[in-house]
């Protein structure tokens, strides 16, 4: 009697067997980095396995960013944050500077090409028209090069601007692996005279929203330029003094660079953006790599809405700040955390109300004290922090806010 064989798989059931085994290895990684980023968060920096960890975290996220796992990356930073709160911001700026310093190897030097920003809010008569964006040529290429003439970059690097000016739904699209698949293309570009092709760039500019200006209304939008430098690792012009006094000085140096390229280079964002001759301005809020421009111009973006909807408020009620005071603290909407501010009379009846959506990365001290900041400049009375927004509204424990 023979003995019974066992039915041989079927393709469907091979490719089913296979996407499980896919699923359970992808689970296993985002468990592994959410792990090592919550011991790593907490590791003593004499510690001496601390670097072996350290090479391996960043290896399974260059790894990630490579294969375009973007999946991983996200839910690996959740499960950080829910396993604990230090381990997410060490984790997100480990995923950031990986996805936005990237390093080669050519002709037996070392480069690093990096991906940096420049928000701006731009202010016009009837807004922005997306058919006079980068128009000039010469404009753009005198743009690029003032970057390098104003010292915010060496002599020795290599500095590519895009000829565009991305809205923020475009920056905040960007993904992790899709950041650093421009920045090696950035890197091709600039050192392959034969590639003209840049995919992940080219994707990255998809379209701005509906211009909801009137054509006599002024307006302010947020703009970003975004740029590649290519370096060599030990160009001096970007070591940083390891002293405090040193460190100082090395970034209001460059703070003051900044400012004295901001205070010339209007006239050449202008024609770059605006073609018909409409009034124009800028303020440029600083150069910074992609994730710490984003996040700046993010942050002022918000601050910027809620001070115009606190004004608002105000104008409606014919009260001004002095006549008010304020309370802040969190409050959860639709899941997402975010700071409210209302402002109330001396009779306590609610003026005006604001959120800010909080940043998961940044401390809730300093978004705090940045919006302490922001309203003491209406003159409000005092400030006041509740410990949280309850479901009708009302500020809970409040107590007065010292900073």
């Amino acid at each position: 009697m023979s003995k019974s064989k066992r039915p041989a798989p079927s393709k469907a059931s091979k490719v089913h067997q296979a996407a499980l085994n896919d699923d359970e290895v992808e689970e296993a990684l985002i468990q592994q980095l959410a792990d090592l980023a919550v011991e790593l968060a907490s590791e003593d920096e004499a510690s001496p396995t601390l670097p072996a960890k350290q090479r391996d975290l960043r290896r399974m996220i260059t790894k990630s960013l490579r294969l375009q796992q973007d999946d991983v990356l996200y839910e690996a930073l959740e499960r950080a944050r829910d396993q604990e709160l230090d381990a997410y911001p060490y984790l997100r700026d480990m995923v950031e500077e990986a996805a936005e310093m990237v390093f080669f190897t050519r002709n037996e030097r070392s480069y690093e090409v990096n991906a940096f920003v420049i928000p701006m809010f731009v202010r016009t008569i009837g807004g922005l028209d997306a058919e006079q964006n980068f128009r000039d040529a010469d404009a753009f290429t005198e743009l690029t090069e003032s970057i390098k003439q104003a010292r915010l970059e060496s002599a020795e690097a290599k500095v590519v601007l895009v000829s565009y000016a991305y809205h923020l739904d475009e920056i905040d699209a960007i993904t992790y692996s899709h950041l650093e698949a421009m920045v090696r293309d950035a890197y091709a570009a600039m050192t392959d005279k034969k590639i003209t092709e840049t995919a992940a760039i080219n994707r990255s500019m998809s379209s701005w929203p509906p211009n909801r200006f009137g054509v006599e209304d002024t307006a302010v939008e947020l703009r970003f330029l975004l740029g590649f430098t290519l370096k060599s690792v030990d160009d001096p012009f970007y070591v940083v003094p390891k002293d405090e006094a040193g460190m100082d000085a090395y970034f209001a140096e460059r703070a003051q660079r900044f400012q004295a390229w901001s205070e010339t280079v209007v006239p050449l964002v202008q024609r770059c953006l605006v073609t018909d001759g409409r009034e124009f301005d800028a303020h440029f809020l600083y150069q910074d790599l992609f994730h710490g421009g984003k996040e700046r111009g993010i942050a002022e973006y918000f601050m910027l809405q809620m001070m115009s909807e606190l004004d608002h408020g105000l104008q409606e009620h014919g009260l001004t700040g002095a006549q008010t005071h304020a309370v802040m603290g969190p409050v959860e909407i639709e899941g997402e955390l975010s700071l409210r501010v209302n402002l109330y009379s001396d009779d306590q009846k609610l003026v005006a109300t604001a959120e800010k959506p909080l940043d998961g990365g940044r401390a809730l001290e300093v978004e705090l004290d940045d919006i302490c900041d922001a309203l003491l400049t209406l003159q409000v009375q005092s400030v006041g922090l509740a410990q949280r927004f309850d479901a009708d509204g009302n500020a809970v424990q409040v107590r007065p806010y010292n900073g």
